[in-house]
């Protein structure tokens, strides 16, 4: 299969699957490395490491589980769908490494504050650092290199793929951070600032949860942006207002509102419709139908309803 838009969902859950499963499998040698390289090396800058690979082992789990579902249409069960899961999905992964890296900070700090009170720290053995360090940079990159390929041969719209890559580029990128901060306590050691050097670790580890939060807590907010049905970027409404425009005016009618939201990788359209005449329900089903096939050339698959309305969304 070559990169497309046009991709089936049957092909997209088929590619998503392969990817997921190549990435499960990868973050759980990720995780068994770190574990292992800090038993090794005395660091719990790569344990912290480690841990955030083994959520994304168990992350990717709970995705493929959502993968299967997330294109259900809506039933007795859920009335507006699956789509939700995915930014539910979002969510809670974020959520997750959010209190991983309120322990470890927590953790490090008290390391930081034993060392003040003359508690002795084992020093750093940097041997299994920097094999540790060269495994996983480039374990991060061929799973973002992967999960992105795979995102782009969907036609970009699986929101699983997306996340994941990010993931995989937020992990190295991490990695590279820690690979820095001991890398520089490895220079330290001798010279003036040599009486840090025990505490350096736990230092790297307070930055990697300085990153770690930024990067979660955007996906965090994002995610619960899309559960609470916040509205599309202003440019987007714009782009499905042109898009609609010519389908609505076709029936003889005039459009009056337009709303427009994302839940995973499907959106949802409303569009609310003075038609100056009668219409019959199956009128307006196809005329959703319409609206939903008019709008899926620019945002993928759209849930899309017709609301007959002379007011829209602000009623007098």
């Amino acid at each position: 299969m070559t990169p497309t838009a046009s991709m089936t969902d049957a092909e997209i859950l088929a590619l998503e699957a392969r990817s997921l499963a190549v990435g499960k499998w990868g973050n759980l040698f990720m995780a068994g490395a770190g574990v292992l390289a800090a038993f090794l090396s005395n660091s719990e800058a790569l344990l912290v490491d480690g841990l955030f690979s083994l959520t994304g082992f168990l992350a990717a789990i709970v995705g493929a589980r959502i993968a299967a579902r997330v294109n259900r249409r809506a039933d007795r069960h859920r009335p507006f769908g699956y789509a939700a899961e995915e930014a539910l999905y979002r969510s809670f992964r974020a959520l997750s490494l959010i209190g991983l890296v309120l322990f470890a900070g927590v953790n490090a700090g008290l390391t930081i504050l034993g060392y003040a009170r003359g508690v002795d720290i084992a020093p750093l053995r940097f041997g299994p650092i920097a094999i540790y360090f060269a495994v996983i940079f480039t374990a991060c990159g061929i799973l973002y290199a992967m999960h992105r390929t795979s995102w782009n041969r969907t036609g970009r719209r699986s929101a699983l793929l997306k996340l994941e890559s990010q993931a995989a580029r937020s992990d190295g990128l991490m990695t590279l951070a820690a690979m820095f901060g001991l890398s520089l306590a490895f220079l330290l050691r001798g010279g003036p600032l040599d009486g840090i050097t025990p505490i350096a670790d736990s230092l790297v580890v307070l930055m990697l949860c300085g990153l770690a939060l930024f990067v979660y807590g955007g996906e965090f907010r994002a995610g619960l942006a899309q559960l609470a049905g916040a509205s599309a970027p202003p440019e987007a409404i714009a782009a499905a207002r042109r898009a609609v425009r010519p389908v609505l005016a076709d029936h003889g009618g005039r459009l009056i509102d337009l709303s427009l939201g994302q839940l995973g990788r499907r959106y949802q359209a409303i569009a609310y419709y003075d038609p100056g005449r009668a219409m019959t329900a199956a009128e307006v089903d196809r005329l959703g139908d319409a609206l939903a096939d008019a709008l899926a050339p620019a945002f993928g698959p759209v849930d899309g309803a017709v609301v007959i309305s002379e007011h829209g969304r602000s009623r007098p």
